[in-house]
């Protein structure tokens, strides 16, 4: 995607109409290493939507389940309600949930992360967006990423992909897909 993509993904975003309260509910997901979190910020840059990563939410290495339901469960239906929502922070370091954090009040939020386009937070999303690549390079690019800390569970947390996204058939039921190891995809960096 080159920037006159990216600038005309984030008009269409612009023009999403809100499905949780106020909120147009943007969904990024694929599986890891794939490209999610950079390109959701600057798709927010582009479109001025706020962030929300899921990463942030995984109770552990087992936790891929657990936040796909929080994303829902604290983010999404609260939001539908007109309510404040929020998250439950995880420390990597202590392996110990850390407490509750507001989500910022946004006209559009973007949830990026493995996991985020279940078929329940789908119910609340304008838009789903699938991102991919090859093994090899997803590899690389987490090991580059978080390699010491991510590398021993890379196989682990590999194997709780595939069975979620076998179950929530989320690639199918994206509404747009790009591979993020084709030539010419930069994400679209201006």
């Amino acid at each position: 995607m080159d920037a006159d993509g990216l600038a005309t993904l984030a008009r269409t975003i612009r023009s999403l109409p809100p499905r949780a309260g106020s909120t147009a509910i943007v969904l990024i997901d694929g599986p890891s290493g794939s490209g999610k979190s950079t390109f959701a910020e600057r798709l927010a840059v582009a479109s001025g939507a706020t962030v929300l990563a899921v990463e942030d939410m995984y109770p552990g290495w087992d936790g891929l389940e657990a936040a796909a339901q929080h994303v829902v469960e604290d983010v999404l239906e609260p939001l539908a309600r007109g309510e404040g929502a929020s998250i439950r922070r995880w420390d990597w370091d202590r392996s110990v949930e850390s407490g509750r954090e507001p989500v910022p009040a946004a006209a559009i939020l973007i949830i990026e992360g493995v996991g985020a386009g279940s078929v329940a937070a789908g119910a609340y999303a304008g838009l789903l967006i699938w991102l991919d690549a090859d093994d090899e390079q997803r590899y690389a690019r987490a090991m580059q990423r978080d390699g010491e800390l991510f590398a021993p569970h890379w196989e682990r947390w590999a194997e709780q992909e595939r069975r979620f996204y076998a179950r929530e058939d989320t690639r199918a039921r994206a509404d747009l897909s790009f591979r993020t190891d084709q030539p010419g995809w930069d994400g679209a960096r201006a």
